[in-house]
């Protein structure tokens, strides 16, 4: 056999073997193949899964390849495996020719369908070949995925698909129902009725039926049907129905006018997803309302919030009608402002305004003031019925609200009312309210506008009295006499309580005027009045002694300061030591002794005992009780170390020795006074006499020495400088205020350490502080404190202390005020010392030590009421800052009973304040409505007592209330900023809880 035949038989041998081999293995991957179809089949999608994966892997064949490829996908799908949509994609894009692509989609469609994920449906529905369908196939294809964007609330194209389907023998009671339910929804109500209509004898319908068909006839305006289908369907309705038929019936039974009917049903509704919206809470109020139950009408109605339409502007003018019936007149007064700042009815607008205005005359209003709530109305309503009614309220409203500025700014630029006795009683009021804030010159301006409209005689006197008053502080003496004298002998001034006074008024007046026999002559008369009373009558005894005093009649002075003594005022110390030093000036002087050694027992801690001491030591003197003298002067020296008579007793001394030929002795006072005051008057008459010492005893190599040591002393230029100084004194006597300061300030730049340098610094500074230039004279006052204790340190630190406080530099004026505190021989200077440390601490945050100056000044029994008020308002305010409430609710009670204007509104707000802490909500409110009435004045006060009757309402569980007060404080209050934050803060709080239950509440994100 040849090797060509035998190459060709191996060659048909191993084909036969290979074939056989592939047709083993084919037909293995067909029974794998078949196996996996039957476990997909049989629902047993992952095994199934998994061999489809070996039969792809195993696989040469491109069709069983591609068959695998799509049940992998498939079991992906069924399996909800992740990537499983990509599985599917990629068998298309890999097979796009395979018989199974169209199936892929479907499959795909109909899982996510039967698994109620409508989205995931729609969009494998768009990737089918509806042409590829058959009939059954294609009527389930329009059904599911009509259904599918039914679901998706996709009506219109959920439309088109159950249309195709709507005379299907399968879908089509399924189409037309949901056909129903989408024109239902798109209030096609006839439409609707039509088609549910035709399903209605289906019990799978039919169910759900009577409720679309009484909310259609109940949005039709067929209210009796509604009700009927509404109580058919009640009984056997789903849980979840239930609450939306009570709706529909109850707001049926509401546009019968059937209220009582709908109460109830009202009631039974849950509201969308457990809220209810404005309109639900108006429907079950304005029921209540018409019932005449005005407490749940209101309970109702004040759960609407941010209302923002005609519902809720109706609302709220239900709402402040129903607060009026349960005479809830603050509430009512918010709601009828609410109803009138909103444009939807012009009607309920109108009367809701007319309410507002005469509640606001009636309570108060801290929003804005009462005669600006009345005109604005005559403004919006000039041909109202009710003009005559509200022009009354006007009238009355300018005296009562107390906001004489707004009041006259009103008044002055109004083009509806002009009566002149009220703009003379207004005018007359604010000009009391700018003399009661110390504005003394404004106060007159205004008295003369009052006194242009003299209608009222009462008025006019009292304006009279109170201009000429404004006079007398502000120095203007002569005019004061003028206008106390005219009132005396105006027409109106004996029916007026100032009339009273008038003869107290004018003794001060001549008094000032240095006037003495005329001030005592009527100081007289007043004390002879039983109209007195107890403190004006002891200071008229006081003022009478002193101007017979001054008039050298000092028998009549000493029965006028004995008259004083009786009554044991706080000043009975000074009329003891004026009635002392007068029986010195009849030569009673064992008398005065008598009275000054009295004097100094009976009043041990007085500040007029060093002035006692001094006068005792001169009256020994004089009497030649040399020895006692000068006793008396050492007790004023070691018990008064820092009175300013200390070295005016040390040169006493000094002169007795030397006059009784002791020159050593009195050198030695002399040189303690140079020493300890120098640049004093006492210190350059101390230097003066010791130099006739010296010359007598012939040491005047010692005086020399002495005196080259001594800063103020230039023995070479000492007629220089008492030139220069008294070149410049003489501009100052002559009131010559520019040359003056010219002439000290030259003299000082020519003799820094001059003999007069320390009253020059004084006098300049005084000068400066009258010009109103206070910076420049700081120097000249530091100076003067820089030397020791002299007749000028008190005034010094007294005004030193003002100028630091006027700009505020407490820490400047801190020891200055200690130092005054301490020094200060007349008690208004203690008092104002202590008074302004209590401020400054306070200024510093030192609260501990503002509490222990209050109590100082609070300890004075000479105090005004003014400093007294002051003194307490400072406790409150420490204690409210340390959070020792206790105290400041004690302080705040006692400010409150004496405070006038500002404070007396403060001390009204912490009252209110500290009844809500309490949780007494409703005295708190009626505190802050006495504030807003007696106080509207005082915007601060005011905007902080509504925020605080917000919180008030909303612990009395009025949200309506707490959020329109807070929300208008936001609006009208723009220039307190705090107030508006704390406002904003407690909004956002309160709505943020009532919006868990209120749909209609928008929150801040």
């Amino acid at each position: 056999m040849n090797k060509y035949i035998i190459s060709m038989l191996f060659v048909i041998v191993m084909s036969a073997y290979m074939f056989a081999q592939q047709s083993a293995i084919y037909t293995n991957e067909l029974v794998l193949y078949n196996q996996a179809l039957e476990l997909y089949n049989n629902k047993q999608f992952l095994a199934a899964q998994n061999l489809f994966d070996k039969v792809k892997d195993a696989s040469t064949d491109e069709n069983i390849d591609a068959d695998c490829t799509y049940y992998i996908a498939n079991c992906a799908v069924w399996l909800n495996q992740k990537g499983a949509d990509q599985l599917l994609e990629d068998f298309v894009v890999q097979y796009p020719t395979s018989i199974k692509r169209n199936a892929a989609y479907l499959d795909a469609a109909t899982y996510y369908f039967d698994n109620g994920k409508y989205a995931y449906a729609r969009k494998w529905y768009d990737k089918v070949d509806e042409s590829n369908l058959g009939r059954a196939e294609k009527e389930k294809y329009n059904f599911n995925n009509g259904y599918a964007y039914f679901k998706i609330q996709r009506f219109n194209e959920a439309k088109k698909f159950l249309n195709r389907v709507e005379d299907s023998p399968e879908y089509s009671a399924k189409a037309k129902y949901y056909l129903g339910f989408i024109a239902y929804e798109g209030d096609n109500y006839k439409e609707a009725d039509k088609l549910f209509d035709e399903v209605k004898d289906l019990d799978q319908y039919n169910k759900n039926l009577s409720y679309f068909q009484s909310d259609m006839n109940f949005k039709s305006g067929n209210f009796e049907e509604a009700i009927n289908e509404g109580l058919v369907q009640l009984p056997k309705s789903k849980r979840s129905e239930k609450s939306e038929l009570n709706k529909i019936i109850g707001e049926s039974y509401f546009n019968l006018g059937q209220y009582d009917k709908a109460i109830p049903y009202l009631k039974e509704y849950k509201g969308r997803k457990g809220k209810w919206n404005n309109t639900d809470y108006y429907l079950l109020g304005y029921a209540y309302y018409k019932q005449g139950a005005y407490q749940n009408a209101i309970s109702e109605f004040n759960k609407i919030v941010d209302g923002r339409n005609a519902t809720a502007q109706n609302a709220y003018y239900h709402l402040a009608e129903s607060y009026l019936k349960t005479d809830q007149k603050q509430q009512a007064l918010n709601a009828f402002k609410n109803a009138s700042e909103m444009d939807f009815e012009a009607k309920i607008k109108e009367d809701a305004t007319y309410n507002y205005a005469k509640l606001s005359y009636e309570i108060g209003n801290s929003f804005e003031s009462a005669p600006k709530v009345l005109l604005s109305y005559l403004d919006q309503y000039p041909n109202t019925e009710f003009e005559e009614e509200i022009k009354e309220l006007l009238i009355s409203s300018y005296i009562t609200s107390k906001n004489y500025k707004e009041a006259m700014d009103l008044l002055e630029g109004s083009r509806n009312f002009a009566d002149k006795e009220v703009y003379q009683k207004v005018a007359f009021y604010r000009g009391i309210e700018l003399y009661s804030e110390n504005n003394y010159p404004e106060a007159i301006i205004y008295f003369d506008k009052s006194l242009k409209e003299q209608v009222d005689p009462a008025f006019t006197a009292k304006a009279i009295y109170w201009k000429a008053e404004s006079d007398y502080l502000l120095n203007n003496f002569d005019d004061a006499l003028i206008g106390f004298k005219q009132f005396q002998g105006s027409t109106g001034a004996s029916s007026t309580s100032e009339y009273e006074h008038i003869d107290y008024n004018l003794g001060y007046t001549y008094f000032k005027l240095k006037q003495y026999p005329q001030a005592a002559q009527y100081f007289e008369t007043f004390s002879k009045s039983n109209k007195a009373d107890e403190a004006r009558q002891t200071d008229t005894y006081l003022r009478l002694g002193d101007s017979h005093f001054i008039s050298s009649k000092y028998w009549p002075a000493m029965e006028a300061y004995n008259l004083a003594i009786k009554k044991n005022g706080p000043d009975s110390d000074y009329a003891h030591y004026q009635k002392a030093i007068s029986y010195g000036f009849v030569n009673k002087h064992n008398k005065k002794i008598q009275d000054l050694e009295m004097f100094l027992k009976m009043y041990p801690r007085s500040t007029y005992r060093d002035d006692a001491m001094f006068a005792l030591g001169d009256v020994y003197v004089s009497e030649n009780k040399t020895q006692r003298g000068i006793e008396a002067y050492d007790r004023l020296i070691r018990d008064v170390p820092r009175s300013s008579y200390v070295p005016k007793a040390l040169l006493k001394q000094g002169l007795i020795y030397y006059n009784g030929n002791q020159g050593d002795r009195a050198l030695s006072k002399f040189k303690k006074v140079v020493a300890e005051y120098p640049g004093t008057d006492e210190a350059i008459q101390a230097v003066n006499t010791a130099r006739l010492i010296y010359v007598d005893l012939g040491r005047t190599h010692e005086y020399a020495s002495w005196v080259k040591g001594l800063s103020f002393v230039d023995v070479s230029d000492a007629d220089l400088d008492n030139t220069a100084f008294e070149a410049a004194e003489k501009q100052f006597l002559e009131n010559n205020d520019k040359g003056a300061i010219s002439g000290f300030e030259k003299y000082l730049s020519e003799f820094p350490n001059g003999l007069h340098a320390l009253k020059s610094h004084f006098h300049l500074a005084q000068l400066y502080f009258k010009k109103g230039n206070k910076d420049a004279t700081i120097p000249h006052y530091e100076f003067v404190l820089q030397q020791d204790r002299t007749e000028f340190t008190e005034q010094a630190l007294a005004r030193l202390s003002q100028v630091y406080l006027e700009n505020r530099k407490y820490e400047k004026a801190i020891p200055v005020l200690e130092r005054l505190e301490s020094d200060a021989d007349y008690p208004q200077n203690i008092i104002f010392a202590q008074s302004n440390l209590m401020k400054s601490y306070y200024q510093l945050l030192n609260y501990q030590k503002t509490i222990e100056y209050a109590d100082k000044v609070l300890a004075n029994p000479k105090i005004q009421n003014d400093v007294k008020s002051d003194a307490k308002i400072f406790t409150a305010r420490a204690a409210f800052k340390t959070v020792d409430m206790q105290r400041a609710k004690k302080a705040y009670a006692e400010v409150q009973k004496i405070a006038t204007g500002e404070l007396a509104a403060e001390a009204l707000y912490y009252n209110a304040y500290f009844k809500n802490l309490d949780g007494n909500y409703k005295a708190s409110n009626e505190t802050i409505q006495k504030l807003s009435k007696d106080f509207p004045g005082y915007r601060l006060y005011g905007s902080k007592g509504l925020v605080l009757m917000a919180k008030n309402f909303y612990g009395l569980k009025d949200a309506y209330q707490a959020t329109y007060i807070l929300e208008s404080v936001i609006k009208n209050f723009t220039d307190f900023p705090e107030v508006i934050d704390e406002a904003q803060a407690e909004l956002r709080k309160i709505k943020a809880e009532e919006s868990k239950t209120n749909s209609s509440i928008q929150t801040e994100q």
